[in-house]
């Protein structure tokens, strides 16, 4: 038997708590508990630990920092420090301290160690110093990185496919006027966009009319003064700075010499106010503050290239934002998977940083920062956790939509990978979405960049049928993902992040799609952060496909945490099991949250679903049965007796026979109907209702939202204090035939496929699923199994085995927990 023991990458960090809407790092990293993400590992120090102004790094192999190569930072304001450079594997040591301005050195805080392990992913980033002598004197430096590439694009411009959009939006740029406006700082938006249309089309044509316009936007900015109520808006700031950085690079012998001066002023003074009273200490020490990375950290470094040279403080502040890319992006800095933390939709918002960041560094070091993990695996991300013509995955904000702007923007970001990776996955999802076409804000580079797309945008031969993203806790299994109107799509959501930012309350949930279309996936609108809708419907756990105990469901923190421990795939089989027993953790902390409850006179209590609780385990085993069945079978377990409610949420409504405990659907479309069983030791009772907890705002709609009700349906137990719950989903549609399920005691039997569920909750809990046919085998809580007639001792009597083809090999998988590790405590 060949036995693969399948050890999970680690998602690491230490202790967070709740500052402003984001929480902020209260215990160093890394220790010697965490497992190091990147080799090198970046050194963080959260502001409550510093004691003065300057903090200074000491990393050794030496417990008294005596050794050969022991690396000594100089005094830096910020509260990060990246060595640069590959660290040998074993053991490191490493201290800090706080300098102050006038060189007095406060005493080394105490020693903390790590340990490089074997097979730790290496991405070392270059030296600062490396990077500012690789940009160019003279010249464009926003988009330095496409100075070879423009000579040849200018020559054939005029046979560019996006040659009449570029024209068309130029035109629409040049017929936009502002200088009549009293508050033109109301207008950086469309500023900020026309800039970037007018430029492309000034840098692709050379004509001065473009460059004009440029200016004649940039006058009306330069009299007005900057008030505190447009600056705390951080999307404000950073297109502000872009709108002035852009024209000034570009159109800088068009304007005055006081004109020059001014602009100059108004990007340091933007940059300078965030620097020092938002960022620095504060944003390496974040878990992840959205807004900064999307936009923010992308235009600041745009105006910092172009006065760098002439202010020292611009110089620091793009060092500062160096050092915080190359140490926590290009996802957190705990991502490698090339999914996203924050949800599929919420992915778009930072797309254009994730393609411009890389390419600016890069190009001035060197150094090719896509060879990071995360950029290797993300032409995946983007085609499986979105797949064309469907919904998305669905767990975050916005997982409802398929409004065309991040469709958009993730073809783009999916054609930039194909072009500069030759990523299958990128080119294939790009290709079926080519949207990037009319993508203005990343039209430069595709015309510029002198890369071509691949010539093949077939997907990867041999690509698995279900993706695990480790790191973000999801797993996606489709049955013909290479035909997406017919293809059967389950994802599962478990993860380490936890709930918050734009991530919801959803451990152990799972969605199902067929051909694009719900079958099952979670309920309510995305209209407002944190509105009544938001907080008791559609953030909350009662919105998506999981369960809730006593009727309390998962709290708004990072603490209300899930882990994706286990996941098995082969031709006819894909299994994950998720862990979201730490999840129920009782009411959320963080000042955002309670202020939104306060706001709208809501409480954190049991009757609105949230509230301490006797969960203490809830492992979820979910498979897909290739093509068309979904099993899913739970361990619920609590200290007292509890209520369970297994909820599942319907586009249409359920038509429920109680008596067998079966329901179905019909999907509006016609195009399929699913088919439930569900069993259980206790007895179990169905509702189902389509209103919500709290109901969307109607009036409020902008967005073309379909509000036509959606249906939940509630399973509960009998309160027992231990349960199982074994469900069987069918999907019939295209020739795929649902089958009845017979049952004869805990044995089930239905299209070939043979399963035995443990449903008595005092009992040890097994499963066992076998298609003769298929040859394929699963066991669950058995030590000896049987397979290939020959009798195999497992491991433990709690692992799980598969014994399946993949891509037409037999293969045997056992596999036990992996040691995925929490992120750290959270207050």
């Amino acid at each position: 038997m060949k036995n693969i023991l399948l050890l999970c990458l680690c998602i690491v960090g230490i202790g967070w708590t709740a500052c402003a809407n984001n929480p902020l790092r209260t215990s160093p990293y890394p220790l010697e508990a965490n497992d190091v993400f990147i080799n090198p590992a970046p050194l963080l120090v959260p502001p409550s630990m510093r004691e003065g102004d300057l903090l200074q790094f000491n990393l050794s192999k030496d417990r008294r920092f005596r050794g050969n190569d022991d690396i000594l930072s100089e005094p830096v304001p910020w509260g990060v420090f990246n060595p640069h450079r590959v660290l040998d594997e074993g053991k490191w040591y490493w201290r800090f301290r706080s300098v102050d301005k006038d060189g007095t050195e406060h005493p080394w805080s105490k020693t903390y160690s790590f340990t490089i392990r074997p097979g730790t992913p290496q991405f070392a980033t270059p030296q600062f110093s490396d990077f500012l002598a690789g940009i160019p004197e003279e010249g464009l430096r926003i988009y330095c990185f496409l100075r070879e590439g423009l000579e040849e694009a200018r020559r054939t411009v005029r046979s560019h496919p996006e040659f009449s959009s570029m024209i068309e939006d130029g035109r629409r740029a040049l017929a936009m006027s502002f200088t009549t406006d009293t508050v033109p700082y109301k207008h950086v938006f469309e500023m900020s966009e026309s800039c970037d249309m007018l430029n492309t089309a000034y840098q692709m044509l050379g004509r001065k009319i473009y460059a004009d316009k440029m200016v004649q936007n940039l006058r009306c900015l330069l009299p007005e003064n900057l008030t505190d109520e447009f600056l705390a808006n951080d999307f404000n700031a950073g297109e502000l700075v872009y709108v002035l950085a852009c024209t000034y690079e570009t159109c800088g012998d068009l304007l005055a010499p006081a004109e020059r001066r001014r602009t100059e002023e108004l990007i340091l003074e933007v940059i300078s106010r965030y620097y020092h009273e938002r960022l620095v200490g504060q944003t390496e020490n974040r878990f992840f503050d959205e807004h900064i990375w999307q936009f923010t950290v992308r235009r600041f470094v745009q105006g910092c290239l172009v006065i760098f040279d002439k202010y020292p403080e611009a110089k620091e502040f793009l060092r500062y934002f160096y050092e915080l890319w190359t140490s926590r992006a290009p996802a957190t800095g705990f991502n490698r998977d090339g999914a996203w933390q924050n949800g599929a939709n919420y992915f778009s918002a930072n797309a254009v940083s994730l393609m411009y960041l890389p390419k600016l560094f890069g190009y001035a070091t060197g150094t090719d920062f896509l060879r990071h993990p995360w950029y290797q695996n993300a032409g995946k991300g983007v085609a499986c956790t979105w797949i064309p013509g469907s919904l998305s995955s669905g767990f975050g904000d916005g997982h409802e939509k398929m409004n065309e702007k991040p469709l958009r923007i993730r073809s783009a970001f999916a054609d930039f990978l194909a072009r500069e990776l030759g990523d299958s996955y990128a080119a294939w999802y790009s290709e079926k979405n080519p949207l990037y076409k009319s993508e203005f804000e990343t039209r430069l580079y595709r015309m510029a960049c002198g890369k071509k797309r691949p010539a093949s945008c077939a997907l990867p031969e041999g690509a698995p049928k279900a993706v695990w993203f480790k790191d973000c806790g999801e797993m996606i299994a489709n049955s013909n993902l290479s035909n997406p109107e017919m293809n059967v799509s389950l994802s599962f959501h478990s993860s380490p992040f936890g709930s918050g930012n734009h991530t919801h309350s959803n451990q152990n949930a799972f969605n199902l799609h067929y051909g694009g279309e719900a079958v099952f996936h979670a309920a309510g609108h995305y209209m407002n952060f944190s509105d009544p809708h938001n907080l008791l419907s559609y953030r909350h756990t009662r919105a998506h496909n999981t369960v809730m105990v006593n009727g309390i469901g998962q709290p708004f923190t990072p603490d209300a945490y899930g882990y994706i421990v286990r996941m098995l795939d082969g031709d006819h089989l894909s299994y994950a099991l998720g862990d979201a027993s730490e999840a129920y953790c009782g009411v959320s902390d963080i000042k955002l949250w309670k202020e939104a409850f306060k706001k709208y006179g809501l409480e954190q209590s049991p009757e609105n679903g949230f509230g301490e609780n006797p969960l203490t385990k809830y492992r979820r085993h979910i498979f897909l049965l290739y093509p068309n069945i979904v099993v899913i079978y739970d361990e619920l377990e609590a200290s007292e007796v509890a209520r369970w409610d297994w909820l599942l949420h319907s586009p249409v409504k359920f038509e429920i026979d109680e008596a067998s405990a079966a329901f179905s659907t019909e999907a509006w479309s016609g195009k399929f109907r699913s088919f439930t069983r569900l069993f259980s030791g206790a007895d179990v009772h169905f509702a189902q209702t389509d209103r919500y907890a709290a109901p969307p705002n109607e009036y409020a709609g902008q967005r073309g939202e379909d509000f036509t009700p959606s249906w939940t349906l509630t399973a509960s137990l009998t309160p027992v204090k231990k349960a199982r719950v074994l469900a069987v989903i069918q999907i019939e549609a295209d020739g795929m035939k649902a089958v009845d399920v017979k049952r004869a005691g805990n044995r089930f039997k239905f299209g070939g496929w043979t399963l035995e569920a443990e449903l008595d909750g005092n009992r040890r809990p097994a499963l066992y699923i076998e298609n003769k046919d298929k040859r394929v085998t699963f066991f669950y809580g058995k030590r000896t199994v049987v397979l290939d007639g020959i009798v195999r001792r497992l491991q433990s009597d709690d692992a799980s085995v598969l014994s399946d083809t993949e891509n037409g090999y037999r293969k045997i998988y056992e596999m036990m927990d992996c040691n995925v590790e929490r992120m750290g405590e959270w207050k």
